[in-house]
């Protein structure tokens, strides 16, 4: 008996000592990345292939991963995408990792999730170039797709809104939890350095946070670019006021995820800032009222290095081999 009084005790402890570090967390401005939820497997393999797959694009050549590539933190390090016929994209390309926490997709929120936004590039003249109807006719083509289309969704023929949904499902797992700063909000306090807390404190006393919170540490609101003083922006982007059509909305962007954010250079809608202590120093500026130290930029940017978190890791998928009926890509045809 006094064994199993001993047990509980140790067991009680343990789950007090949990509790008391996610209470601790739930204290803070910032919560831990959690484990997605839900996920259909069977639709995440499919969408996998979808997502590396360039034949879902006119040239043949540009995939989800073009622009939002797996290995350099799921953006692209340029500060616009590259498109069909070599087209110079509008905009710099957001993460897609951890991307299922965003209020909404694309910097002026034009698709409320993933799925909505999933379908946009493939059918953009400026990106992959396709229609959704042409990229249907290529996976209807392809045998191996079309039996794994019916395997995950039971339907002998394939639809866009398969095709979304397979997609958007896959990009759910691009979540990145475990970073030296969730590990010190669960209560590894040893987790970060002295500069990387210095950082954290001056992160939230700042004002920082009151854009960048939550998990992703932002994208769960639109803000102005410019807010003490103008931005001058690269870019001819307007921001939400191209969605909603008011004016007040205008240069009005989603506030972008600080998760991984030393991988996900350069910064900004417009990617004009192309290292972190450039854009910490102009976000003091131009939104908070505040000119950083040089001493106080770098504790910042310390910190903002301890948000990234474990990368993506599974097999590439091999993609079924296009059968003779195939469409074939027009990577050289004129616009």
């Amino acid at each position: 008996m006094k064994r199993v009084l001993t047990s509980l005790s140790v067991a009680l402890a343990a789950g007090l000592a949990t509790w008391g570090a996610v209470h601790a967390a739930d204290s803070e401005p910032i919560q831990p990345i959690r484990a997605p939820q839900n996920i259909n497997l069977g639709m995440v393999e499919l969408g996998k292939k979808l997502y590396f797959d360039p034949r879902l694009s006119k040239s043949g050549f540009i995939s989800c991963n073009s622009c939002h590539n797996l290995s350099m933190g799921g953006t692209d390090n340029i500060p616009t995408s590259i498109g069909d016929h070599w087209q110079q994209g509008p905009i710099n390309a957001p993460t897609v990792l951890n991307a299922s926490l965003n209020l909404a997709q694309f910097w002026d929120g034009r698709a409320a999730d993933l799925k909505e936004q999933a379908g946009g590039p493939i059918a953009n003249p400026g990106e992959m170039a396709f229609t959704h109807t042409l990229a249907l006719n290529v996976l209807s083509s392809i045998p191996g797709y079309t039996r794994e289309f019916r395997q995950v969704f039971g339907k002998d023929k394939i639809d866009i809104e398969q095709v979304t949904l397979a997609i958007a499902e896959f990009e759910k797992t691009l979540v990145t939890p475990n970073s030296r700063f969730d590990l010190w909000l669960l209560g590894k306090k040893d987790a970060l350095t002295p500069t990387e807390l210095a950082g954290y404190e001056l992160f939230k006393t700042s004002g920082c946070v009151a854009c960048h919170n939550g998990e992703a540490v932002g994208g769960n609101s639109f803000q102005k670019m410019g807010l003490i003083e103008p931005y001058k922006a690269r870019s001819k982007a307007e921001g939400r006021s191209a969605v909603t059509g008011k004016d007040s909305d205008r240069f009005n962007f989603k506030v972008p995820t600080l998760r991984n954010v030393e991988l996900t250079y350069p910064y900004f809608h417009d990617g004009a800032a192309n290292t972190l202590s450039e854009a910490v120093d102009v976000m003091g500026r131009l939104q908070l009222g505040r000119k950083f130290s040089p001493d106080e930029n770098a504790k910042i940017v310390a910190f903002l290095k301890t948000l990234t978190g474990d990368q993506p890791t599974f097999t590439l998928p091999i993609l079924p081999p296009s059968a003779d009926s195939t469409p074939r890509p027009t990577p050289f045809a004129a616009h």
